[in-house]
């Protein structure tokens, strides 16, 4: 049940676009929204005032663009490196979701341009909506989930069919991507998708709360799949489980597979063409 809605507020407006679409569900409607605008620290008073001055006009730009009770948005505007700021926040408002912008860098350029978006996701245990500043954003229709036998994968779906089922003539699309081909021959391949025993979890739930859905297979390397798929069905919303493998003792410090983006979730973040929900799991 997504309640607490952090949206990090840049200037672009991607982001608040995609809060306005996510208003389309009714089950959302009552969520309180946080906009939080980051100002970094300046070496002179001079400069922090411009900046300051700069930011409180984005944040009253972004007030003004979302479409919510403005009894239910909550702005702020915060003073510090943006990384620990979002993170910071998203603790103290106990986000159920954070919505942020990306410029979309993969692997070491997100390092060296310190990528705030990058830092976060391999940071925070919450889930998170990312919106790359090339991405359109639409009207959520075609919501397609990234499927197979995880906790995480059954997160998505949970999360994708309550979308869906609030939206008219919203289609779910379940996608499982066979990453495994060794010993496999082409009329491995041949069956539907609908008799994919992975994906049949997912149709039985689909078909239980009546929605309107279609199963895809892939197979190969799974992230370049994955969008591959998302881009042919011209999906408006892909989700994504993100496991945190970390133990407890190093929640708190940078997962190198993330930060250089070799994990499942960060090559999708980067190349997906649409937005990008990362959900988590708590196990």
């Amino acid at each position: 049940m997504i309640n607490k809605i952090l949206v990090a507020v840049a200037g672009r407006g991607l982001c608040e676009e995609m809060l306005n679409m996510l208003m389309d569900l009714p089950s959302l409607q009552q969520a309180s929204i946080t906009l939080l605008h980051v100002v970094p620290s300046q070496v002179t008073a001079e400069g922090m005032s411009v900046k300051l001055e700069e930011g409180g006009k984005i944040l009253a730009q972004a007030v003004q663009s979302v479409k919510v009770d403005p009894n239910r948005v909550n702005p702020r505007l915060k003073q510090g490196d943006p990384k620990d700021i979002v993170c910071q926040v998203a603790d103290e408002e106990n986000a159920d979701l954070i919505i942020m912008g990306s410029r979309g860098l993969g692997r070491l350029q997100a390092v060296l341009e310190n990528s705030v978006s990058q830092y976060v996701f391999q940071l925070t245990s919450r889930p998170m909506l990312l919106v790359k500043d090339d991405t359109y954003v639409k009207k959520l229709r075609r919501v397609m989930v990234a499927y197979n036998s995880s906790p995480e994968a059954q997160e998505c779906l949970k999360t994708a069919i309550d979308f869906v089922k609030e939206i008219q003539g919203a289609q779910l699309i379940i996608a499982h991507v066979n990453k495994d081909l060794s010993g496999k021959s082409a009329e491995d391949y041949t069956a539907t998708a609908e008799n994919d025993p992975v994906l049949a979890p997912a149709v039985a739930q689909a078909k239980q709360m009546g929605i309107s859905y279609r199963c895809v297979t892939g197979t190969g390397k799974p992230g370049p799949e994955i969008c591959r798929i998302a881009e042919d069905l011209n999906a408006d919303l892909l989700l994504l489980g993100s496991p945190d493998r970390r133990p407890t003792v190093a929640k708190s410090f940078i997962d190198i597979d993330r930060l250089l983006g070799n994990s499942l979730s960060d090559y999708v973040r980067v190349y997906a063409n649409c937005p990008v929900l990362l959900t988590r799991h708590a196990g």
